[in-house]
């Protein structure tokens, strides 16, 4: 009972409770009035932070930290001999063999056979190169046909030679060649991816009958056959089949020549169309059209196809009537299969990336004078040597 509440007790009653209070105090208890703290042996301590040793029965004894000795020095750098300090790597770079495909004909078109490595002079940029490698073959070949199908004024002329020429050269495929068919007027379309079924060949060219367009992108046609062709395995022919005129290609006349150079493992041949047609035309109506002569856009165009062709080793047709189709793709397979293939290491060993041409000639090897061929009757026979003009160098990776 506080003294608050005492105060609040009647002065008549004070006299009782007061000795009754003093009595309860004396007669209650000591551990009721508090209570004494727990022993320390009963307490749990908690070490210090920083202390640590073995732990008694009053608590841890407190043991001071050694000082951590400081980190010792870095030894110095072992003395590397003059030897070592040089480069550990070697550099090495591998001049590629040059592979040179020739055919040589005689005047009637016939393959000449039998002739061997010393009856052959290959030169680079006029410096004779020494043969390494030679070897004569016929072999399967794989076969791009590039066929202009584009409408204009004298569709049927054109078409027409175009699709006998066609037709007639699949007639002349063997059982291992592979042939892809690819029109183009305004852009290249794959009517037939490479196959070596003939049936299906024919099929193909019996949808090209109604041409749609009358542009002539030859150029963007050809560049991308060749980027196509250079993921083909084997000996590799791109055969042109149209005019030979181009419209307004993306690509440029000398970007298109400096693709061809750059491949070299792809022969062009290329036959112009129309060339009857052209003839009779400008005998019954003149070379001259709206003020211009007509004839001169299809001699630049014929022009470019025996220029593609010439680059690559492989040869330019330009037939009148539709009856030399046939001797035409009999030469164009003797070609394509039948030829000498010379290899050398270049003796300019540059990987510059330049273009360096090339000359293959046949000589006698013991005069080194250019070769006699005679046939059956002692008679000189006439010859022609079909090779590549040249190649692009590779360019060492920087």
């Amino acid at each position: 009972m506080s003294l608050r509440t005492l105060t609040k007790i009647p002065s008549l009653a004070r006299p009782f409770v007061i000795p009754l209070l003093a009595w309860t105090l004396l007669a209650t208890p000591r551990w009721v009035l508090a209570q004494p703290p727990a022993p320390a042996a009963q307490q749990q301590q908690t070490p210090p932070a920083d202390a640590s040793g073995p732990q008694g029965e009053i608590g841890p004894f407190a043991i001071p930290r050694k000082p951590e000795p400081p980190p010792a020095p870095p030894s110095p750098p072992p003395v590397r001999s003059e030897a070592e300090k040089a480069p550990s790597y070697s550099l090495s770079v591998n001049v590629p063999l040059v592979t040179v495909d020739a055919v040589v004909f005689a005047k009637d078109g016939q393959f000449i056979p039998g002739l061997k490595k010393e009856n052959f002079r290959v030169s680079e940029d006029g410096v004779p190169q020494q043969i390494t490698a030679f070897n004569q073959a016929q072999a399967p070949i794989t076969v791009a046909m590039l066929i202009e199908f584009a409408s204009s004024n004298y569709t049927t002329a054109f078409l027409s030679d175009a699709l006998h020429a066609a037709y007639a050269f699949t007639d002349g495929l063997r059982k291992d060649d592979w042939v892809a068919l690819i029109e183009y007027d305004m852009k290249p379309n794959i009517l037939l991816d490479f196959t070596q079924d003939k049936t299906a060949v024919l099929r193909a060219l019996s949808r090209m009958r109604a041409p749609g367009f009358s542009e002539r992108n030859l150029f963007d046609a050809l560049y991308d056959t060749l980027d196509r062709m250079a993921l083909v395995k084997g000996r590799k022919v791109v055969l042109v089949i149209g005019t030979g005129i181009d419209s307004f290609s993306k690509k440029s006349y000398d970007q298109v020549l400096k693709k061809i150079k750059q491949t070299e493992d792809v022969r062009i041949f290329t036959i112009s169309t129309g060339r009857a047609f052209n003839e009779w035309y400008d005998a019954n109506y003149g070379r001259t059209v709206g003020g211009q002569i007509r004839s001169l856009n299809y001699l630049q165009a014929d022009s470019q196809m025996e220029t593609f062709a010439k680059l690559t080793g492989g040869r330019w047709y330009n037939p009148r009537f539709q009856t030399e189709f046939a001797d035409i793709f009999r030469d164009v397979s003797d070609a394509a299969r039948q030829q000498y293939t010379l290899s050398y290491t270049p003796s300019n060993q540059k990987l510059d990336g330049t273009y360096r041409k090339l000359t293959v000639e046949l000589v006698d090897p013991q005069t080194g004078q250019p070769l006699v061929i005679r046939d059956r009757k002692n008679k000189e026979l006439k010859y022609t040597i079909i090779s590549r003009q040249g190649y692009t160098a590779r360019r060492t990776v920087e």
